[in-house]
């Protein structure tokens, strides 16, 4: 586990303990016990004083926004306990991206917050000769054609790992590996598209974003302040407490319904540009994981345009 995946659990366990402590004195509070639980916890500690202090004063801020959009947490009726819970990893692989999840079983009440720290990807997925990116993303798989373009492309990287090389010894790795295999993905990409129209523009977004609407927490430590954004998609976010409404209006998301352009980054043969309507622009940008050669590569994945309905807010820790 690296160290920004390490810091990642840690902030995932300063977010539970900072919506326990702001809203146990006055309801019942259940922390639900599990492995993922005690992994946070552990990284949490583990974790210089310093780090934990930025760490649960990020967690207090956003803590502090989201009980002004969620009157659920606040006026719980009769609707007791709150049960709060660290998801397991399995949860991402099957779709769904929220960290910490808040619930209500009497009234099947659920939010669920993606705790980032210091980044804001919101998918590492990989490429390789095996990984039919169609099907696992969208449910379409990919052509043979795509698999006939990237297949000697993995080959050579094979005869590579089996010659034990590492990444940095080799000359020209964009052009030789990176370029060539995000040109055959954006070909596929628009292929798929294509021969589906109207379909494949929103299961990208629901690939990235998951399956449930969240709350993206990313902690800013060197501007001191906690971003959040609702990324309300299916409508489930900032729903009445009762009579009890919350005093920000957050709304719900317009998926995307077609792309506008894919292309490389201007500059860049190792980052792709997929612009789509209603706001969204992704960043995929492929990578070497590790230092030695795998017949396989990462994205790093960023959303760099979204809806201007949006709701963010910036929350200063002081």
């Amino acid at each position: 586990m690296g160290i920004q995946t390490e810091l990642g659990k840690a902030f995932e366990y300063a977010c539970l303990q900072s919506l326990n402590n702001a809203l146990n004195e006055t309801q019942q509070v259940v922390i639900e016990q599990n492995s993922a639980l005690q992994v946070a916890q552990e990284k949490y500690n583990n974790a210089a004083n310093d780090m934990q202090n930025k760490m649960d004063l990020g967690a207090d801020a956003a803590v502090r926004v989201i009980m002004r959009l969620e009157p659920q947490l606040t006026t719980p009726l009769a609707n007791i306990p709150l049960y709060l819970a660290i998801q397991e990893d399995s949860a991402g692989i099957a779709g769904d991206v929220r960290d910490v999840i808040c619930i209500r079983r009497q009234n099947e009440w659920e939010i669920g917050l993606s705790c980032k720290h210091n980044h804001t990807a919101v998918k590492h997925s990989r490429l390789s000769q095996t990984i039919d990116f169609g099907d696992s993303w969208f449910g379409i798989p990919c052509s043979q054609q795509y698999f006939d373009e990237i297949t000697p492309l993995f080959n050579e990287l094979q005869e590579l790992r089996e010659q034990g090389e590492l990444w940095r010894n080799i000359e020209d790795k964009e052009e030789r590996f990176y370029t060539p295999l995000l040109e055959a993905f954006m070909r596929e990409l628009e292929r798929l598209n294509e021969s589906n129209q109207g379909v494949v523009p929103e299961r990208l977004l629901n690939y990235l974003l998951g399956r449930n609407d969240f709350y993206k927490i990313i902690t800013l430590d060197r501007r001191r302040v906690t971003q959040v954004q609702a990324f309300n998609i299916y409508g489930t976010l900032n729903r009445n407490a009762g009579r009890v409404r919350s005093i920000v209006n957050v709304p719900q998301l317009p998926m995307p319904t077609r792309f506008y352009n894919i292309g490389f980054k201007p500059g860049s043969g190792n980052t792709v540009l997929v612009a789509l309507d209603n706001g969204w622009t992704i960043s995929m940008r492929i990578h070497n994981a590790s230092s030695r050669v795998e017949p396989s590569l990462k994205f790093d994945v960023q959303l760099i345009g979204v809806p201007p309905g949006l709701h963010t807010h910036f929350e200063a820790w002081d």
